[in-house]
């Protein structure tokens, strides 16, 4: 007879997520998950598999938090002045977290790379190509019909948010204002 989980697999997963958020992929061990999410691994292997699926689950989670900015730029009508919008909201998303974390996607390509064959790669390319599309929406906007302009400033603004991922870990309010306001000034 199967045991009941005595745990919700979304409340453990937000633990996982903040643990890899703050630590890294790499230097989170099983015994820190165990320890932070409060469950054993042989629950977390019965969960989510292994390590990479319990990430995989943990970064589902922040696309789920971070969807709520996503969304509100999707829905908006103002073309690049929301894409900007985004970036400031962005900033705060990133100190709600009160350790500076930065973005886990950020963090965990610059860890782990996007060119290896593995699952976790992929959904980081697919989650940064996802958003590289909503900027592009948005520059289409202002009713640009040059797709070549358009797909050379959504690149533009995806590694721009990556840089901007990076910089909210460590420099101050100011700085990040003035970061975003020249980056539009190229738009």
């Amino acid at each position: 007879m199967a045991r009941t989980k005595k745990y919700n697999e979304t409340e453990v997963a937000e633990k996982a997520m903040n643990l890899f958020w703050k630590n890294g992929y790499g230097n989170t061990s099983m015994q820190m998950l165990e320890k932070e999410m409060g469950i054993n691994k042989f629950s977390i292997y019965s969960s989510f598999g292994n390590k990479d699926g319990l990430f995989l689950k943990s970064l589902d989670c922040y696309k789920s938090r971070l969807f709520v900015l996503i969304d509100k730029l999707i829905k908006s009508t103002d073309g690049i002045p929301a894409i900007k919008e985004y970036f400031y909201d962005f900033v705060d998303f990133t100190r709600d977290t009160k350790n500076g974390k930065g973005c886990l996607v950020t963090n965990t390509a610059n860890e782990i790379g996007l060119e290896s064959e593995e699952k976790i790669p992929q959904v980081l390319k697919s989650f940064t190509d996802e958003i590289k599309q909503v900027f592009a929406d948005k520059l289409r906007d202002k009713r640009n019909n040059d797709l070549d302009k358009i797909e050379e400033q959504a690149d533009y603004l995806l590694i721009s948010m990556f840089g901007l991922s990076s910089a909210t870990r460590i420099f101050s309010e100011d700085q990040l204002k003035h970061y975003i306001e020249n980056i539009f000034k190229n738009i």
